[in-house]
C-alpha cells in the first residue's frame, strides 16, 4: 500500500533520512520504532506530503506523491486517516464538530447525516453521547479516542498514527492499543504507527521496523524482533545503556 524507496532528507548539514527503504504491507499494522531524534516523525511527514525529500520515491496505492502539486496531494490525503500525537483537536469546536469536520469539508452530507455519522464513530471508540463536550473537558485518553474517531470519518484506506499512546498511563495505553487493533481488523485499513511503546508494539504489530541513523536497521515480525541476536535490536528492545546506540548524542 505504501512503498518508500531510497528516501533521503537533509536539514542543513544533518542527514536525517538516509537512502531509506520501507514497505508498508496492505491491510496490516506496521510499527516504526527507534531512539528519540532518529527521524520517525520526519518520515511520517514525508508520507503525509508535508515534507519533500531530497531524493527518493513514496508510492501510495501505486502513485508517487513526491513532486505532486497540492491539488493532487489533497486527493491522496483523502485516503488517509491521521491521529496526531497531541490529538490536534480544534479547541474552539465541540467534540461533535471536531469529529464531523472531515464530513463538513469533503462531503455533501446534510447536518443530520453528519450527526448520525459522528454518533456512530464516537460509539465505536467508546465515547457515545459526548458530542457537546469541549476538548478542554476531556482527559488525555479521551482526546486520543476522539482523534481516532475523526481519523475514521471518511473510511480511510490508510491510518497513520504518530505516538498514539504518548503521555498515557499503562491501562489507557493498553486500551488505545486494543482499540487500534480492533479498528484495523474491522476496517482492513493499512496502518503505519510511529511509537516508542515496545510492549504495545509486540502485541499490536504485524510488522515492526527499527529506524536508526536514518535507515531501517531491522524489519520483521514481532517474533523476528524477539529472537534476533542483532545487537542494535537487543539494546533498543531491552533498554540497555551499552551497545551500538549512544544514549548521549
Amino acid at each position: 500500500m505504501i512503498e518508500i524507496r531510497s528516501l533521503s532528507k537533509t536539514f542543513r548539514s544533518q542527514r536525517v533520512i538516509d537512502d531509506l527503504d520501507l514497505s508498508v504491507a496492505e491491510g496490516k499494522i506496521t510499527i516504526v520504532m527507534g531512539p528519540t531524534g532518529t527521524g520517525k516523525s520526519v518520515l511520517l511527514k514525508h508520507v503525509l506530503g508535508l515534507l519533500k525529500p531530497d531524493s527518493g520515491q513514496i508510492l501510495v496505492d501505486g502513485q508517487d506523491i513526491v513532486g505532486m502539486e497540492e491539488v493532487e496531494l489533497t486527493e491522496v490525503r483523502k485516503k488517509y486517516g491521521v491521529c496526531f500525537q497531541d490529538s490536534a483537536l480544534f479547541d474552539s469546536m465541540t467534540v461533535g464538530e471536531n469529529v464531523g469536520f472531515p464530513f463538513t469539508i469533503h462531503t455533501q452530507l446534510s447536518r443530520e447525516q453528519i450527526a448520525a455519522e459522528v454518533s456512530s464513530l464516537l460509539r465505536e471508540v467508546g465515547l457515545a453521547g459526548i458530542e457537546a463536550k469541549m476538548p478542554a473537558q476531556l482527559s488525555g485518553g479521551m482526546r486520543k479516542r476522539v482523534g481516532l474517531a475523526r481519523a475514521l470519518a471518511l473510511s480511510p484506506k490508510v491510518l497513520l498514527f504518530d505516538e498514539p499512546t504518548t503521555g498515557l498511563d499503562p491501562v489507557m495505553t493498553s486500551a488505545i492499543n486494543t482499540l487500534i487493533k480492533q479498528v484495523q481488523t474491522r476496517t482492513g485499513a493499512t496502518s503505519l504507527v510511529i511509537s516508542h511503546d515496545i510492549k504495545g508494539a509486540f502485541t499490536l504489530a504485524d510488522y515492526m521496523a527499527l529506524l536508526y541513523d536514518g535507515k531501517i536497521a531491522f524489519y520483521g515480525t514481532p517474533d523476528d524482533f524477539r529472537n534476533t541476536p542483532d545487537p542494535l535490536v537487543r539494546q533498543f528492545v531491552e533498554g540497555r545503556l551499552t551497545g551500538p546506540i549512544n544514549p548521549i548524542q
